[in-house]
Formats: structure tokens, C-alpha cells, sequence
């Protein structure tokens, strides 16, 4: 697996493995119109004009993920940290998050996620974020909050 800066013709391959791996974020919250899958490409062309992309691949030069990031005064503010499904579980995410980390230097890191997405808040955790605000967004569905600095 290789780690690099996602170029502007990656982005529909991008968008269409964040469908996938968002499937089972949209059955832990039963919620299948969640922003990450109905986002156009409309919408993620403006994000990558915004901030900084990077992706996975195999050896084969499939995009097995993803994360982006863009910056705002100290604070790096990452998102849509997405592995493919069949590849969840084996450190990739841990990569992408630590490179997205290096790419952005930032003196403070913020992300959120679903109160319910338990294998999330494990990494970011693990990975030294701090849980520093809880905000709800419908009935049974609260975001939280993670922070870290250097």
C-alpha cells in the first residue's frame, strides 16, 4: 500500500468508495441520506479545491482509501477518513489519519464522528484524540467531537 496526495482525476473513484464504505455507518445510525452518501461531485470538487486529499493503493493502483483535511487559522480539520470494506481492519485507516497528521501541520487536529461509530472513536483515541464536545443531530444520532494537539 502507498499513501499519496489524491489528484483532481481521482476524485470520482474517491467518491464512489466513500458510498461504499459509508454503508455501514448509514446501518449504524439507519440513516441511508447521511452527508457522506449523498455528497455530488459537485461538492467534493470543492473540497478538494479547499484543502488536501490523500488516498490509498494497492498494489495494483486501486484506491483502497482516503482522508482529507484542510486548514483554518492553527486547527487541521480532517475528514472522511474512508477504507474499503474488505480492507477495514488492517492499520489502513491508522496510515492515512498519521499521513493526513504530517501533510497538514497543524498546532491543534479536529475530527468528528457518530456517538455509534465505536471502531471510530477507538482509533482517533488510540491515536491520541481527545473527546471534546458531543452535539446532537437528530433523535439517537449525536456527533462527537475529537481533538489533538502537538
Amino acid at each position: 500500500m502507498i499513501i499519496t496526495k489524491a489528484d483532481k482525476s481521482d476524485l470520482k473513484k474517491i467518491l464512489e468508495l466513500q458510498y461504499s464504505a459509508y454503508q455501514s455507518e448509514a446501518k449504524l445510525v439507519n440513516d441511508f441520506k447521511i452527508p457522506p452518501l449523498t455528497q455530488t461531485y459537485d461538492e467534493i470538487e470543492r473540497e478538494y479545491i479547499k484543502g488536501v486529499f490523500l488516498k490509498a493503493t494497492d498494489e495494483n493502483q486501486n484506491i483502497i482509501g482516503s482522508v482529507r483535511a484542510y486548514i483554518e487559522e492553527d486547527t487541521a480539520f480532517i475528514g472522511r477518513l474512508i477504507v474499503h470494506p474488505d480492507r477495514q481492519g488492517q492499520g489502513i485507516g491508522t496510515k492515512l489519519l498519521m499521513a493526513i497528521e504530517r501533510e497538514c501541520p497543524a498546532s491543534r487536529y479536529e475530527l468528528y464522528t457518530s456517538d455509534k461509530s465505536l471502531r471510530n472513536l477507538k482509533l482517533y483515541e488510540r491515536l491520541g484524540y481527545v473527546r471534546f464536545k458531543e452535539r446532537k443531530i437528530t433523535d439517537g444520532l449525536n456527533f462527537v467531537y475529537l481533538e489533538k494537539y502537538k
